[in-house]
Parts: C-alpha cells; structure tokens; sequence
C-alpha cells in the first residue's frame, strides 16, 4: 500500500454545512475502504488547511478516484502528497551513490 496526505479545504457549500461534516468524514472512509484504501489519520488543523488525513490506497489511481470523487461532492477541494515512509526515504537517498 501507499501512503498519501491530503490537505483539505472546506468550499463556501462545505463550511455552511459544516456540522454535517462528521457524517461526510464517515461516508469518505467508506468510500475508500471500498477502493482498497483506508483513512489512518484524520486532524482537524488551523491554518492554510482545515484538514489533513493520512490514508493508503493500493495505487495512484485509486487515490485519484478518491479525490475527485471528494470533489465532486462540492465539499471539500484537495491536495494530495505522496508519501514515502523513512525507510524508502533513506534507499531514495543511498541510491544517489
């Protein structure tokens, strides 16, 4: 599995409703689970973000699915990062030669 970080923004629709928010965290678990994926983490932040959650998907496509499929709900608008765990990190580095 890979790991992911999505930052997550409410949207104008997403903050008016946000005390739904809870139900529409619960649904998007659901809807990766049924991907082959999994939310790990989930943190409600301050700052440039509301959001962050660590999840794991099979691959780049699935987690392309989960994220438009966020965004077509008008909710929330993503950004996803790649995540390598340290010991991919330090073959990335040793590889360098």
């Amino acid at each position: 599995m890979t790991t992911y970080v999505m930052l997550l923004n409410w949207t104008e629709q997403g903050v008016k409703n946000v005390r739904e928010s809870p139900s529409r965290l619960d649904a998007g678990k659901k809807v990766l689970s049924d991907m082959g994926g999994s939310i790990k983490q989930f943190y409600l932040t301050m700052g440039e973000f509301d959001m962050v959650i660590v999840c794991e998907a099979p691959d780049d496509a699935v987690m392309a699915r989960f994220a438009l499929s966020l965004g077509m709900k008008g909710n929330v608008r993503t950004r996803t990062l790649k995540a390598f765990p340290e010991a991919a990190y330090r073959e990335i580095i040793n590889s360098l030669g």
